[in-house]
């Protein structure tokens, strides 16, 4: 059984204060993983105050891309010295985690008729070749991605999301249960209570509004959107549920688009 589980920005740093990395929540967090012992896990963390600071100093979205290397570098680098942390952390509790760069493997195309400098990149295709992921897996380790930019075509380099690693992971690895930790228990509805299930982004759409800290990857909405398009339920829960959802257990809002 092959299981994804996304730790959020939000869980594994301070997202108000930037590169700070929560050093409570992600001791939970990986204590969590590792008393679990689930086998073929795939880590994906999120930006939090390390990626999502620095690209938006210069601009980077999923959608906005630059050419300037430098500036490239800076967020690449901070996403690197974040999965540092999360992957030694790891490590500390006794799981085989090793890092996967996205910069290094992937690259988006928009789609054909799209114009560079649309704002609207929701047609762009994702290159993200896996082999060295599963190879990793089959050779009992624990692959840790994270939010990253990568190269775009006509575009420079755009940031690819952790949820958008997770889909795509999810789907080319055929992923039997995907999670996605967030600092709160679930997708919640206009009375702030968590909604047990959603088959649609109309059953949230009046509820679901824009991330209170930086955050250039479209927030809660944008993860719903990207959940409901994977051919899998998934699972979102706050950091209490790490535990039970890797324990085979449905924390949270199950979130299935089929």
């Amino acid at each position: 059984m092959t299981v994804v589980l996304k730790l959020g920005g939000s869980v594994v740093t301070d997202k108000d204060t930037p590169e700070t990395v929560d050093d409570d929540a992600i001791d939970a967090a990986v204590d969590a993983i590792s008393e679990s012992g689930v086998e073929n896990l795939v880590v994906v963390h999120g930006g939090g105050s390390f990626g999502h600071h620095h690209a938006a100093n210069y601009g980077v979205s999923t959608t906005e891309g630059t050419d300037d290397a430098a500036g490239a570098l800076a967020i690449h680098a901070a996403m690197k010295r974040l999965n540092d942390a999360v992957v030694s952390r790891l490590q500390s509790r006794d799981v085989p985690a090793l890092p996967v760069h996205p910069l290094s493997v992937a690259a988006r195309r928009d789609a054909e008729g799209d114009e560079v400098g649309e704002t609207d990149g929701a047609g762009a295709s994702l290159s993200l070749p896996l082999e060295s992921t599963k190879t990793l897996l089959g050779e009992g380790f624990v692959p840790v991605l994270h939010g990253d930019v990568v190269a775009h075509a006509g575009r420079g380099v755009t940031v690819v999301s952790g949820d958008e690693l997770v889909v795509r992971l999810a789907a080319d690895l055929d992923a039997d249960r995907v999670g996605l930790c967030s600092t709160v228990p679930g997708v919640y509805d206009e009375n702030e209570t968590v909604v047990d299930e959603i088959r649609s982004f109309a059953d949230v759409e009046s509820a679901l509004g824009e991330s209170e800290s930086t955050d250039v990857t479209g927030g809660m909405a944008a993860k719903v959107r990207a959940l409901l398009a994977m051919d899998a339920p998934a699972h979102v829960f706050g950091p209490d549920g790490i535990g039970p959802f890797l324990a085979g257990a449905s924390p949270g809002t199950k979130i299935d688009g089929r």
